[in-house]
């Protein structure tokens, strides 16, 4: 286990995860937000899953698996990105599934990343970057204390011709 609320814990990524990392990683509707345009294989995912160091310092990203305390069941995913620590900044982004949404636990994941983040890291700020459209992700993370810093016109493409732009959100420690 690696940090934890009465409800919630986040853990490290384990072989037995495969499954969960397929299912979500080759959903369309998850490749909006991810920048994915292409599916990926169980061969390549259980590849990255014996390789995966979590060590952020290494990999410039971390992934945890955001788990039930009571069922250990996984309910979603949260990912630091594109790590700086001469900076002391890091990206954040959530993916909690579907029937699992709207009881707080996005909160509460949120919670515990920026504790580690601020507390371990020892970091100055996390940043977001959300869809126009995601009114969910942007209740969201005003309501973890993030600030909408600015705006990325047209910065995501939707069709041919039609694209989405997309708000920068900050919380400085």
């Amino acid at each position: 286990m690696f940090i934890q609320t009465e409800h919630i814990y986040l853990r490290a990524l384990e072989p037995s995860d495969l499954e969960l990392l397929y299912a979500f990683e080759n959903n369309r509707e998850v490749w909006k937000v991810s920048n994915t345009i292409a599916p990926f294989s169980k061969h390549i995912l259980m590849q990255y899953l014996e390789t995966v160091q979590n060590d952020i310092y290494t990999n410039k990203q971390l992934r945890l698996m955001i788990c039930k305390v009571q069922s250990h069941q996984c309910i979603g995913t949260i990912d630091l990105f594109d790590f700086e620590p001469f900076h002391a900044r890091v990206g954040v982004g959530i993916l909690i599934f579907e029937e699992f949404r709207k009881q707080g636990s996005a909160i509460e994941a949120i919670d515990l990343v920026k504790q580690y983040v601020f507390d371990t890291l020892l970091l100055k700020q996390l940043y977001c970057n959300i869809s126009s459209s995601n009114k969910e992700s942007i209740a969201l993370f005003e309501k973890c204390g993030f600030k909408q810093i600015g705006l990325k016109k047209q910065w995501n493409r939707l069709s041919s011709k039609e694209y989405e732009d997309e708000w920068l959100y900050q919380l400085i420690n």
